[in-house]
């Protein structure tokens, strides 16, 4: 949210809270600031400080989920076959994943994915993974519309970026409340 109301406050937009950014999310991020932004505004230039505001000393560091990470690592124990598609900057991205303990557990991480359809599609396609047997975990509509397009099963995790009853307008495969929930249903 700090992000989001720093751009909008560049734009000259009032300040949204929580509830409504996670109402009104959209990805790629372009439709989300479409409905708030003036028309006519640039987005390569919007791109650029959503950049650099995730890189000022002052933006609140990520919701750290220790659960989330010890089950990514079981799942890596398992042998499982594991990416990250993500909309982050590599420059915030790959230091969390560092932070986290996480180096050398993805097969592939794709930085700067706004539209992750592509991504999926050519990691499912060059992995030759099986699709019956292949999860996309996000926290928002489109990683559910993805999944669907790709035919891979869609799991909605609730503590990010939307809202549960948003995300299960789209009708995921499975709902997550907790990282506990997440665990029950990829394991």
């Amino acid at each position: 949210m700090w992000i989001v109301n720093h751009i909008f406050k560049k734009y000259g937009v009032k300040e949204i809270t929580t509830e409504e950014f996670r109402e009104n999310w959209r990805q790629p991020p372009a439709l989300f600031y479409q409905k708030y932004l003036p028309e006519g505004y640039d987005e390569a230039e919007r791109s650029k400080l959503f950049q650099e505001l995730q890189l000022d000393k002052d933006c609140p560091a990520a919701t750290q989920f220790p659960e989330v990470v010890q089950l990514i690592h079981k799942c890596k124990d398992k042998g499982y076959f594991l990416t990250v598609v993500s909309s982050d900057f590599p420059e915030t991205l790959l230091p969390e994943v560092k932070g986290y303990g996480l180096e050398n557990v993805f097969s592939k991480i794709v930085t700067d994915a706004n539209d992750k359809l592509e991504p999926v599609q050519t990691i499912i396609k060059e992995n030759n993974l099986h699709l019956e047997d292949t999860f996309f975990v996000g926290d928002s509509n489109h990683e559910i519309d993805v999944a669907k397009q790709v035919g891979i099963k869609s799991v909605a995790v609730t503590w990010g970026f939307t809202s549960e009853q948003k995300l299960r307008s789209r009708n995921p495969d499975y709902v997550a409340h907790t990282p506990g929930e997440l665990e029950n249903v990829i394991l």
